[in-house]
């Protein structure tokens, strides 16, 4: 499990266990409305870390849609595909390309949305240069 995670987790438990001990110690008339309010926000949270890798699986779908679109236009008549880096230390808007006629070669694109989508990286083959890459693209990301 990554580190953020973790940190997640058991800021998470703490908060929800710090809410069922306030509500446990409110008076007897607002004991069950708190430990109910509390009951809520744990269902709540279980939900929201259990269906945001679905979420994230969702929104790669599209930007992945988005950007074959783009390299569609791009780059007629050739073949390519599209990956991510798994793991939460990495940007999720950068999809990783690689073509088939230079598979040595990965290119990193940021994919914000569909009219947003330029090349940010590049990952040479040994002992070359970004700019020697067949489909290498000279843009500036921050527009």
């Amino acid at each position: 499990m990554h580190p953020i995670t973790v940190i997640e987790t058991i800021a998470s438990s703490i908060f929800i266990a710090t809410l069922f001990i306030v509500a446990i110690l409110l008076p007897r008339s607002l004991r069950k409305p708190g430990i109910f309010i509390a009951g809520l926000l744990t269902c709540l949270l279980l939900m929201f870390f259990a269906t945001r890798p679905y979420i994230h699986d969702y929104q790669f779908s599209k930007k992945k849609e988005y950007l074959n679109q783009y390299l569609i236009k791009k780059y007629p008549n050739q073949n390519w595909e599209i990956t991510r880096r798994t793991g939460r230390q990495y940007n999720r808007n950068y999809l990783l390309v690689k073509f088939e006629n230079e598979s040595d070669w990965t290119y990193a694109y940021l994919v914000k949305n569909k009219k947003r989508i330029c090349q940010g990286a590049w990952m040479p083959a040994e002992g070359k240069f970004p700019d020697e890459g067949k489909h290498y693209e000279v843009r500036d990301c921050e527009n």
